[in-house]
């Protein structure tokens, strides 16, 4: 018989979906015959029962695009579905499709809900996507590489009119709970404060090390990420959405410690809050590369009856692990991250001390290792 597979997006979207949409399809296509069905909307198209064919020729010249060809949706639970639960429905629906299984490319939020809806008999095989770049037990997703991209792109536009000001330019990044947009387009444009959610900041900190620049007729471009706090704060929400498994959006932090830093220098401040443009646009070349990758493996681990795991990308290689290592689990930057290790190095300033003296214990234990 021949094999019926769907593919759904969920989440927000990134760049690299269309290309991963167009591995999937192709490779199911020409290596194992199956015909393939496009779940529109993300997970609420497996409650409305949306879909649309995919062929070769649908998929066609999507390699560059950004978006999702088959639209997503990040704000709906089959479990918590305008107060309902209809995780049933989404079980009448699959088994009305006659789908052998799904490839659902997500992040966190997506990869948890599929693993729930797996223990009601639904097979998926997850691929990790997200701008924020947090999944667990995988080295990176595809869309992360393209959204920094944009963040330095923006940090390289801001310099040069801060420097023609001397004006403090702050740069808010996506990112959720996770500092790994910030960190990396942040060493990236040559930052001078990078401020993460993992480690509060300190007002006092951050001001010095404008002080320090200022006093040599130098401005700073500080990065911070949406869900930085202060040390002893709390996170800057934008709003809450009822009944949506994302119910707190993070969002403000930049011109919140803005207004702090206009208490306490002279300097002007500026801030610029890049939101969706991290998105959209162009998918970068690697990131065209990485998805599809993920997308052609994801493909063999279906027509191998490797159902429950999701694709990884660990020490260069691709791999799967169950979807339960997933669930409910986020990636953050730790302390003997190779890119934060190397942004203390070149004293970039993250509003913690104690951070920066973490620094000598880690070059330490390197040196007696070697």
């Amino acid at each position: 018989m021949v094999m019926k597979i769907g593919v759904l997006t969920g989440g927000g979207d990134c760049s690299g979906l269309n290309a991963a949409i167009r591995a999937i399809t192709k490779s199911l296509i020409h290596e194992f015959g199956a015909e393939v069905i496009g779940i529109e909307k993300g997970i609420l198209g497996l409650l409305e029962n949306k879909t649309k064919p995919l062929n070769l020729a649908s998929v066609s010249g999507l390699i560059d695009k950004g978006g999702t060809l088959l639209k997503t949706c990040n704000n709906v639970s089959p479990f918590n579905y305008h107060g309902n639960d209809c995780s049933q429905l989404v079980v009448d629906n699959y088994k009305a499709l006659q789908l052998d299984g799904i490839i659902v490319m997500g992040g966190d939020g997506t990869m948890s809900m599929c693993h729930e809806l797996s223990q009601l008999g639904l097979n998926f095989v997850g691929v990790p996507k997200t701008i924020d770049n947090d999944l667990v037990n995988t080295d990176r997703t595809f869309g992360f590489e393209t959204a920094v991209g944009v963040v330095v792109d923006a940090i390289d536009r801001l310099k040069t009119t801060s420097y023609s000001h001397n004006r403090i330019m702050i740069i808010e990044t996506m990112g959720r709970y996770a500092g790994w947009i910030a960190l990396h387009a942040g060493l990236a444009g040559a930052a001078d404060v990078i401020l993460l959610p993992e480690y509060p900041y300190e007002l006092d900190t951050v001001i010095s090390a404008i002080e320090s620049r200022a006093a040599h007729e130098s401005p700073s471009i500080i990065v911070i990420a949406e869900g930085a706090i202060a040390k002893g704060g709390d996170y800057i929400v934008s709003k809450t959405v009822e009944n949506s498994p994302d119910a707190i959006r993070l969002g403000g932090v930049g011109h919140h410690l803005q207004q702090e830093l206009e208490k306490h220098i002279s300097l002007e401040v500026r801030t610029t809050v890049l939101g969706h443009i991290q998105r959209g646009g162009t998918t970068s070349a690697f990131d065209r590369i990485f998805s599809t990758n993920v997308g052609c493996y994801a493909a063999s681990l279906v027509a191998q009856g490797r159902y429950g795991r999701m694709v990884t990308v660990q020490n260069g290689k691709l791999s799967s692990i169950p979807l339960e290592s997933v669930a409910n689990k986020t990636r953050t930057v730790q302390k003997d991250d190779m890119t934060l290790i190397s942004a203390l190095s070149l004293g970039i300033c993250f509003g913690d001390k104690n951070l920066q003296a973490s620094l000598t214990t880690i070059n330490d234990e390197k040196m007696k290792s070697n």
